[in-house]
C-alpha cells in the first residue's frame, strides 16, 4: 500500500510539474504576441532580429522551466526519510552525453541560423549610401554629415551635438567611433547597437520604415556622466530632411 500511495503522489507531483511547464509556455507565448517588453521595430531588418530573440527565448525558456520542474520532482523523490540511507551514484554516461550533444547541437544550428542576417546586417552595407559619423565622447553624441563633396573633414560638414536627422526608407551608413573610452551606440527602436571604440571606425547601417521621434542611448557604462550619454534621433520625409540639413548648416 505504501508503494503504490507513494506512485500516487509521484504521479501527482510529475503532473503538476509538467502542468507548470505548460502554463508558463503559454504565458510565454502570450507575451510574446503581446510585445509589450520590446519597442515598436522601426527598421528593415528589425523584425529579423525579433525573430532570432524569440527563437532563442522560447528554447531557453522551456528548457529553464523543464529543469526547474525535474528539480521539484527530484526534491520530493529523493528526500530524507526515516530509515533510509543515502546512495552514491556515478549516474549515466549516456544521459552526459545526450545532455551536452543537444546543446552543442542546438548551438551550432543558432550560429547558422544567424549568418545570414549578419552578413545582411554586417556584410552588406549599401554602396552609394547618405553617410554620417558618430563619434561619441564622455558624456555626448558628436554628430557629423558629409557636405556637396560627400567626404568627412572638410570646410562644408555639418556637426550637430546629440541630435542625428535620418531620411525615410532611405538606407543610411554611419560611422561610429569614440573620443575617449569604449560606449555603445544604441538604438532600441532600430535594433541597432554598436561599440564605439577609440581608435576603430566601425560601418553599420539602418533604413528606417517610420517617421517619428527616437532615443539614442549609450549601453556602455562609460564614466560618471554615462546616465545622461542620452542624443535624439528624428525620421523624416527626405524633403524635409533636406530641409533640416540647410537649416543645420545655416546655424553653424
Amino acid at each position: 500500500m505504501k508503494r503504490y500511495a507513494f506512485a500516487r503522489r509521484l504521479v501527482g507531483v510529475l503532473t503538476a510539474g509538467w502542468l507548470a511547464v505548460g502554463r508558463a509556455t503559454c504565458a510565454m507565448a502570450a507575451v510574446v504576441r503581446s510585445g509589450w517588453w520590446l519597442p515598436e521595430n522601426v527598421s528593415t531588418y528589425g523584425v529579423e532580429i525579433d525573430r532570432g530573440f524569440y527563437i532563442i527565448l522560447w528554447i531557453t525558456g522551456i528548457i529553464f522551466v523543464a529543469v526547474e520542474a525535474t528539480l521539484l520532482v527530484f526534491l520530493i523523490r529523493y528526500r530524507r526519510r526515516e530509515g533510509c540511507r543515502a546512495h552514491y551514484t556515478h549516474g549515466s554516461d549516456r544521459l552526459e552525453i545526450i545532455w551536452t550533444i543537444i546543446p552543442a547541437l542546438i548551438l551550432v544550428w543558432l550560429a547558422f541560423f544567424s549568418q545570414n542576417l549578419w552578413a545582411q546586417i554586417r556584410g552588406a552595407v549599401p554602396e552609394g549610401a547618405p553617410e554620417v559619423e558618430i563619434t561619441a565622447e564622455q558624456f555626448a553624441w558628436n554628430v557629423r554629415y558629409p557636405g556637396d563633396d560627400r567626404t568627412f573633414g572638410t570646410e562644408d560638414d555639418i556637426e550637430t551635438l546629440n541630435q542625428l536627422h535620418l531620411p525615410l526608407l532611405e538606407s543610411v551608413v554611419i560611422h561610429v567611433k569614440s573620443k575617449d573610452v569604449i560606449h555603445s551606440f544604441f538604438l532600441p527602436d532600430f535594433r541597432v547597437k554598436q561599440d564605439a571604440v577609440p581608435g576603430l571606425t566601425t560601418k553599420i547601417w539602418v533604413k528606417a520604415t517610420k517617421s517619428g521621434d527616437y532615443e539614442i542611448a549609450c549601453a556602455e557604462l562609460c564614466g560618471l556622466g554615462h546616465y545622461r550619454m542620452k542624443g535624439f534621433l528624428t525620421v523624416e520625409e527626405p524633403a524635409a530632411f533636406a530641409a533640416w540639413l540647410v537649416q543645420a548648416k545655416s546655424e553653424m
